[in-house]
């Protein structure tokens, strides 16, 4: 009897212990994931990157004069926006830790509209490109400036979807912030962070360069 008993609880134990493991895998997989597409993604940019100077450095004239073109106020504006909207989207990730549910919530509902304002601003400065005449085909430098702010706008794009699914995830939220949720809004936060890092490179590599 003390055997079987001894047998149950040995037995229980080791399964408690194997689902804590399972669960501290899984927490370190899902961020795993999304690490390995965001180095990915930025290896693929920097490709594209190393493309375009090298490029430019067969065409400065003409690249030059091409960036002068582009609006650097609306270009840093954009940058303004990312960074602050990236900024409350990192608030809402610690105050998650914390167990705040109610400052994930504002936070998040902050860092939406702010992160919508860049692609107003985006969509004016391609509207007032295009009715200049200034399009893809233009010269090397607009077809390299369509392509890569255009690949950047894709990305943005599946980042307010991201920022909508996460806010609408923790407004269900219970008093106790569940840990699913704790690792789904880090994961979109990665996400949202490189979209603000691919425009930290591309701001000054295509706006500047005309200074």
């Amino acid at each position: 009897m003390s055997i079987a008993r001894a047998t149950t609880v040995g037995s229980g134990a080791s399964s408690c212990s194997a689902n804590r493991a399972g669960t501290e895998e899984d927490a370190r997989a899902k961020p795993l994931g999304i690490w390995t597409f965001v180095v990915a993604d930025c290896a693929s940019f920097a490709v594209l990157f190393l493309v375009f100077m090298t490029e430019r450095s067969q065409q400065r004239t003409l690249f030059s004069a091409s960036a002068a073109q582009l609006d650097v106020p609306l270009g840093l504006t954009n940058t303004l926006i990312l960074l602050t909207s990236g900024w409350l989207v990192a608030r809402a990730t610690a105050s998650a830790e914390a167990g705040d549910r109610d400052a994930v919530v504002r936070h998040l509902a902050l860092a939406l509209p702010s992160g919508a304002a860049f692609g107003l601003v985006k969509i004016v400065e391609y509207w007032r490109k295009i009715s200049a005449g200034t399009t893809p085909l233009s010269n090397d430098f607009f077809s390299y400036y369509f392509v890569l702010t255009g690949l950047h706008f894709l990305h943005y794009l599946a980042g307010i979807g991201v920022l909508i699914l996460l806010l609408s995830k923790a407004r269900r939220q219970g008093s106790v912030i569940d840990q699913n949720f704790r690792h789904f809004l880090e994961s979109g936060a990665i996400y949202w962070h490189l979209v603000d890092l691919l425009w930290i490179f591309l701001f000054p590599m295509l706006y500047l360069q005309g200074l």
